[in-house]
């Protein structure tokens, strides 16, 4: 039992190093040499001592300079990393900007994500007043950037109707909005299932509303539930041309996953949140990248959320394949990871996980790295506590909770 226990502890101590000496990879550029082997002869319980005592030197002497929230071997031990624990000389955490933040209109409640949910979450859904200025007050949000929930008009195969309803959702939130401009913005809701129709759409709701951009829920069915389209495909280009010329951000949010799919057989627990969402959007987004989207438009800026739909941690084994492979390769003229870190922003919407937060910065740069909760999925509260803590410096929480927004939208302050 004791044995296993020490070789427990040695595991969290190895774990924790690696996340400690990313933390300085990010900070320094430089990265510490990994503890070196002991010799046989050193027991488990010196192999702890060794590894936690000089985890906490580094982690004071970091946390000294400013360049790492304090970090103990304790809280190290039980995975928070710093989350739960404040410096006194720390710097306030500023207020933040969250942009992927949900709300529904009555017309696609039934067949939203939300319609699971108990009246008490439909009616956080649908409220863009009081309430949610509460929840965000809660959790230190001073704007938030609303969008229709999904699959919203992804999910509408008629092409009038999907136009129509489009419209309706972007009229009613820029109703709400001017109630309260100062704490919300909006993205559009864009009808996809017509290209033409929705470059005028987001062009309207820009130039008209004010609007921040758009956020599209995953691939559109059009015509028929099993028609699928994808927007990397040739008649989405001059959409994407729009996008460009009107310099916003377009925000791929998740779809499930389609049942029918042999995978999924038997298991529709894993269509949603729980892995389709990354799934899917990882591939729409690779699908983006490798037909030269990028190349042909390199201003556009796309937006993931969930830090980064696990795309940061296999870019590197993505690009490897790519050049090593006896297939297929994509059109894009640059590897897949350049488009990433020029061309993308991530959020830390519903993805709390400082240790992959860490990875995402070492992959594309703390300046492309946005706030956001995933409200009202995720408690707004849950979120901050671990972000206001988690252990980066207090020069990147500023920049992921908000001046990299600032910077990205217009009309931020």
């Amino acid at each position: 039992m004791a044995e296993r226990q020490f070789e427990t502890e040695a595991a969290n101590d190895v774990e924790f190093w690696l996340c400690l000496r990313s933390l300085v990879v990010i900070h320094c550029a430089n990265s510490f040499s990994r503890l070196k082997e002991t010799t046989n002869e050193t027991s488990q319980r010196e192999k702890c001592d060794h590894a936690t005592g000089f985890f906490n030197r580094v982690s004071k002497a970091l946390a000294s300079a400013g360049i790492i929230s304090v970090v103990t071997s304790s809280n190290a031990a039980d995975g928070s990393l710093g989350i739960n624990e404040t410096t006194s000389d720390s710097a306030p955490t500023p207020a933040k900007i969250a942009l992927e933040e949900h709300f529904v209109i009555p017309e696609t409640l039934s067949a939203s994500y939300g319609a699971l949910g108990s009246p008490e979450f439909q009616r956080r859904l649908q409220d863009i007043g009081s309430s949610r200025i509460a929840e965000m007050d809660r959790g230190g949000v001073e704007v938030c950037i609303l969008s229709l929930v999904g699959p919203g008009i992804q999910a509408i195969p008629n092409v009038p109707q999907a136009i129509s309803m489009a419209r309706r959702a972007n009229d009613h939130l820029a109703e709400q909005i001017a109630k309260n401009p100062k704490r919300f913005k909006g993205f559009a809701a864009l009808p996809l299932q017509g290209p033409q129709a929705a470059a005028g759409e987001l062009t309207r709701c820009v130039r008209e509303l004010g609007f921040c951009g758009a956020l599209v829920n995953g691939w559109s069915q059009i015509s028929t539930p099993e028609t699928i389209l994808f927007y990397d495909l040739p008649q989405f280009r001059d959409f994407w041309a729009t996008v460009q010329q009107l310099d916003v951000p377009f925000y791929l949010h998740p779809r499930s996953a389609p049942t029918r799919e042999p995978a999924y057989e038997g298991h529709s627990w894993l269509t949603g949140s729980v892995w389709g969402f990354t799934s899917e959007t990882a591939i729409h987004a690779l699908r983006l990248i490798g037909s030269g989207l990028f190349d042909q438009y390199p201003r556009l800026n796309v937006i993931l959320g969930h830090l980064g739909e696990g795309l940061p941690c296999s870019i590197w084994r993505i690009d490897n394949r790519i050049l090593r492979t006896l297939g297929d390769r994509p059109k894009a003229k640059l590897p897949i990871g350049h488009y990433l870190g020029e061309n993308f922003y991530i959020t830390t919407s519903g993805n709390f996980r400082t240790q992959t937060l860490t990875e995402v910065m070492l992959e594309v740069g703390s300046d492309r790295i946005l706030y956001s909760v995933d409200y009202p999925f995720e408690d707004t509260e849950i979120a901050a506590n671990w972000f206001d803590h988690c252990a980066i410096s207090d020069l990147d929480r500023s920049k992921v909770a908000r001046t990299n927004a600032q910077q990205l939208f217009r009309g931020l302050s």
